[in-house]
């Protein structure tokens, strides 16, 4: 952990020609991207990426214009770009025949209509809901925390990712819903397909695999919907079928599908993402874990320690936008109806404004200016509700357990094939019960 180097003193480096060769589908690049990204910045921060299909924008400043600007850089249209990869009319027909309907993400819509159902959600998101449930959420944590100690006390290798981060992020999810009974596994594969549809690395086979996924996950929120339309309950399901917009009017029955869709899997994938990858940094990260455990009772660095992590390793890598028209951008002139991948991992990366950016440094004078989870209208609407899972993870984790190490050499951590999400696929770790 750096002691705070001073801002823009940092050497920086990369590797010459790698943007010649060099693109995101290639799995070795989507598990270690930082030179590409490093590259790009320096020398062609709007980059197109032929292999992908789309543009890369890397910078951090390009990044924050662009997401300022939804009208010209639009949400909806880059999104579903992305959906099913080349076989969309096929997956639609699928969900239309055997899910219940194919339902656009409304979260996901252009302003003006996008602006009616984000304030709706916004309620179910504030910052007094998410205190009201921080103790449920630390039962949760500590439940599983002390499974992991029972499991270390008998000297058995821990996977972090599917042991700790998935059930973690799923408990919590459907407890926030009103989903009393569930089966975390069949959550888990459903939350994989529909990531998968902006994954960009999708082939048939996987394509019909994942549909069929879907018509699962959505039959079974219609089913959920249909119970609380007769009996409403305390929960966010209830919350959304019954919902009264500012217009007095209610949501179409597509838009309540999609949000608690949304729901389920952002609710627990992309916070899973980002507790996989804390365990990753406690483990590869000794003097980091060192001083979380030293002030483990100090808010303002738990706090300070969570910004960072969403910084240097953010749950979602980049997402897609599409332009509306001629733009220029970054120098480069991008035309109409122009795929774009927005890289937040890159910006967050950027050594223009965060000095030796792949230090973890809590004494950074800019902790908050991350892009992790967006900038202006699209931004994350769960982040308070991550930031507070991710603290209440890293503060029970390190008040029960010590000595946290990988059980495998850093470079075999393997990573979901996506260029959506950095996720680590499988984190196998030892630990002890602390004293």
């Amino acid at each position: 952990m750096s002691s705070g180097t001073a801002e823009g003193v940092c050497p920086v480096s990369s590797k010459a020609g790698i943007l010649a060769t060099a693109t995101l589908t290639d799995p070795i690049i989507q598990a270690r991207p930082d030179e590409y990204f490093k590259a790009m910045r320096r020398d062609d921060p709007v980059h197109y990426d032929e292999k992908l299909g789309m543009w890369l924008v890397s910078r951090y400043d390009d990044i924050v214009e662009l997401l300022r600007d939804p009208i010209t850089f639009s949400d909806k249209h880059g999104y579903e770009a992305m959906y099913a990869n080349g076989f969309f009319e096929e997956f639609k027909q699928i969900l239309e025949r055997e899910g219940g309907g194919f339902f656009q993400d409304a979260i996901k819509d252009d302003p003006p209509a996008h602006t009616r159902v984000r304030r709706l959600m916004e309620k179910a998101f504030t910052a007094h809901r998410v205190a009201s449930v921080e103790p449920g959420i630390t039962a949760i944590i500590v439940d599983l925390v002390e499974k992991l100690a029972e499991k270390a006390e008998k000297g058995e290798v821990v996977d972090g990712v599917t042991e700790f981060a998935i059930p973690l992020t799923i408990r919590v999810i459907c407890e926030q819903l009103g989903i009393a009974q569930f089966n975390a596994d069949k959550i888990q594969r459903w939350s994989a397909a529909v990531t998968a549809q902006i994954s960009k690395m999708q082939d048939r086979e996987h394509m019909l695999e994942n549909a069929a996924q879907i018509c699962d996950l959505q039959n079974f929120i219609i089913a959920e919907m249909r119970a609380r339309e007769a009996e409403p309950r305390e929960d966010m399901i209830s919350d959304i079928v019954h919902a009264k917009l500012e217009d007095g009017g209610t949501l179409e029955f597509g838009e309540a599908v999609s949000l608690i869709r949304a729901l389920i899997i952002a609710g627990n994938d992309t916070t899973a993402t980002a507790i996989g990858k804390l365990l990753f940094v406690l483990a590869t990260q000794p003097d980091v874990a060192k001083t979380l455990q030293e002030s483990v009772d100090d808010d303002r660095l738990m706090n300070r320690f969570v910004e960072e992590l969403l910084r240097i390793e953010p749950p979602v890598r980049g997402l897609a936008k599409m332009t509306t028209r001629e733009v220029e951008l970054g120098g480069k002139l991008l035309p109409k109806d122009a795929h774009i991948l927005v890289l937040y991992a890159s910006g967050n990366d950027d050594e223009t404004v965060f000095a030796c950016p792949r230090d973890f440094d809590l004494n950074r004078s800019n902790l908050g200016k991350h892009v992790a989870f967006g900038v202006g209208v699209h931004r994350c609407i769960g982040a308070a509700l991550a930031r507070m899972e991710i603290k209440v993870a890293a503060r029970e984790v390190v008040r029960r357990l010590t000595d946290i190490k990988l059980a495998t050499p850093v470079d075999q951590i393997t990573y979901l094939p996506t260029v959506a999400t950095h996720t680590i696929d499988h984190l196998p770790l030892t630990f002890k019960r602390k004293a």
